[in-house]
């Protein structure tokens, strides 16, 4: 690789340590405060971190544009755009949110992680509805990551534990979510459109938060490092270096390495709250991790051909 794609992978490589630790973060948020009043703080926290980044691009995009008139018509037609998409994405990540949130009530940060993580293989399934080709691969990442699951999730009773279940449901509507940002940045900018479903999102969960929840200013303050990692790093700062290190990384080293965060959730979980899973724990996060490489291998190989 050259060393301009190295240091991209290497950023993005931060990029999914810093998403895959956030799992860490929201586990220990949640013993000072509520499922929702976390989400409500930590989405405002990261859509506020967001306008410094969209006002420097903006600024940036402006300048490079000769004809001022034609650009302030396209700015605000491009507003009522991510507006409307913005909130209905903000919609899906609140239950999305909302469930990987109250999941990790019940399980571990690691488990969490490679649980939501199969939307890399469920984004290609979903997408069969959406009339999108889906390749022969696909089925057989999917098939070995639910293999995967099965050893994480599934107790020698045969039964799951609550926190998975959700996790499970809300790996759906990640997916979902997936597809629905795929549609919008086609049209928008996809910083724009973050900022503002963060909002929606914050502004949904606070919502809940007021009705079913106790917030209060001293849960919130032994809650604050947790709030800033997860709303300034894991929004602000991951997104950022996601754009930057996407613009010169080939799409299957980019692929891989932001698969690479719900390795990083279980690191962070073992690490920092000292979790243990048993030995076929161990061996189903490697088939998960597998199977979503085995997914996503062929549109890896077709976006590598087009590079």
């Amino acid at each position: 690789m050259k060393t301009k794609e190295v240091k991209s992978v290497l950023i993005l490589l931060l990029t999914a340590a810093i998403w895959g630790f956030a799992f860490v973060a929201q586990r220990v948020g949640m013993q000072h405060v509520g499922a929702f009043t976390f989400n409500g703080v930590r989405f405002a926290l990261g859509s506020l971190s967001l306008l410094p980044v969209i006002y420097f691009f903006s600024r940036k995009s402006n300048a490079e544009n000769a004809d001022k008139n034609k650009s302030i018509k396209f700015e605000e037609a491009d507003l009522k755009t991510t507006i409307k998409s913005g909130m209905l994405a903000g919609c899906v990540l609140f239950i999305a949110a909302s469930l990987q949130q109250i999941g990790l009530i019940y399980t571990t940060a690691g488990k969490a992680g490679f649980i939501t993580s199969l939307y890399i293989v469920l984004v290609p399934i979903l997408g069969i509805f959406l009339k999108q080709k889906t390749h022969f691969t696909t089925w057989i990442g999917a098939l070995t990551a639910v293999i995967g699951l099965y050893l994480l999730s599934i107790n020698e009773s045969l039964s799951i534990e609550f926190g998975d279940f959700l996790e499970i449901i809300g790996a759906f509507f990640w997916a979902a979510h997936i597809q629905l940002i795929d549609r919008f940045v086609r049209n928008v900018d996809a910083i724009k459109l973050s900022s503002i479903q963060f909002a929606t999102c914050s502004i949904l969960s606070l919502i809940v938060a007021f009705i079913f929840e106790d917030v209060n200013f001293i849960g919130l303050s032994d809650a604050l490092v947790p709030l800033l990692y997860g709303g300034i790093m894991s929004a602000g700062v991951a997104y950022t270096l996601q754009a930057i290190g996407q613009k010169s990384a080939k799409p299957s080293h980019a692929a891989i390495a932001l698969s690479m965060e719900s390795v990083f959730a279980a690191i962070g979980g073992a690490l920092l709250l000292e979790e243990r899973l048993p030995g076929r724990g161990y061996l189903g996060c490697g088939l998960m991790l597998l199977g979503m490489l085995i997914a996503q291998s062929e549109n890896l190989k077709k976006n590598e051909s087009v590079t």
